[in-house]
């Protein structure tokens, strides 16, 4: 074990929890959930580790990474993890790629690169599992030892990374435009799902919640769009989450790649409170206490 992992204590062997964010559509503010709701979690003194899964790089960016910089990315680890490819491996530790956040010492990052883009390909003639790649290398560097929560945020697609991404989650949060588009975006991403359960390889992941983003109450399409989502949805003990409007504090958070939890301004009150109402929903339906 590097030495790195050394200046957390251990908890329970295995404990940690895997969350994802996924939608097959872009534009839905995906990364601005995954970067907002790993915050709101490490806020309450969980550990947690955040891997940009999408080639994009914008939840890097938003921990103030610039993956052009980059020399070795999450990218080199996964493929490094494979025996198969060892021609395409690279002389880096797991220890050279993981990033401290500027603003929680609860919260690190495995930032991801272009080079991403490539890693289907790159796996497209090994033998062994490659829906299996990103869950075997979470349990091989002992992440679910070390932290409490891994937050995955994933590309915008159906392709190979999103299916590693479920085979590796124990939860999974999809945020949504209500629109016509992610009506038959959220259809394909249950099916994925339902594939894998099918596949019989892993357990799937549970749905913790839906995320309506980016909603405009003044539009009637807006409201009818979002109630024929909700009927399509069978939620289980999944829920639908208070609706995020257009808000500029979450644009300017953003802009500035901080999160909602870093400004003390009462206007970002209300943002704060519903990131700590997503990271609630996680500790409740996963079973993770809070350390606070």
């Amino acid at each position: 074990m590097i030495k790195f992992f050394n200046k957390f204590q251990k908890g329970p062997q295995g404990s940690g929890k895997v969350i994802s964010l996924l939608n097959q559509k872009g534009g839905v503010g995906k990364t601005t959930m995954a970067f907002n709701a790993a915050h709101a979690l490490a806020d309450k003194g969980l550990r947690v580790l955040c891997i940009d899964m999408d080639p994009q790089a914008n939840l890097s960016l938003l921990f103030g990474i610039d993956s052009s910089d980059l020399e070795y990315s999450i990218h080199n680890l996964l493929i490094n993890f494979v025996r198969e490819l060892k021609a395409l491996h690279t002389p880096v530790l797991f220890s050279e790629v993981i990033k401290k956040s500027g603003s929680n010492p609860n919260l690190d990052i495995l930032p991801a690169s272009q080079d991403l883009s490539g890693f289907e390909l790159s796996v497209a003639g090994i033998a062994s599992p490659r829906q299996m790649i990103l869950k075997k290398f979470i349990e091989k560097n002992q992440l679910r030892e070390t932290y409490d929560y891994i937050v995955i945020d994933g590309p915008p697609t159906l392709g190979l990374l999103v299916v590693n991404i479920l085979c590796s989650s124990d939860g999974v949060l999809v945020p949504f435009q209500p629109d016509q588009f992610s009506r038959k975006g959220l259809g394909h991403f249950h099916q994925i799902v339902e594939d894998i359960e099918d596949m019989g390889i892993t357990e799937v992941p549970r749905i913790i919640g839906y995320i309506p983003n980016l909603v405009d109450a003044r539009r009637k399409q807006a409201g009818e769009d979002f109630q024929k989502i909700r009927e399509d949805l069978n939620l289980g003990d999944a829920r639908i989450f208070e609706p995020f409007n257009n808000k500029v504090q979450l644009v300017k958070s953003s802009a500035a790649r901080k999160s909602v939890f870093d400004f003390k301004s009462k206007e970002y009150s209300e943002l704060q409170g519903q990131f700590s109402s997503i990271a609630d929903a996680i500790t409740e339906q996963l079973g993770q206490q809070e350390l606070n």
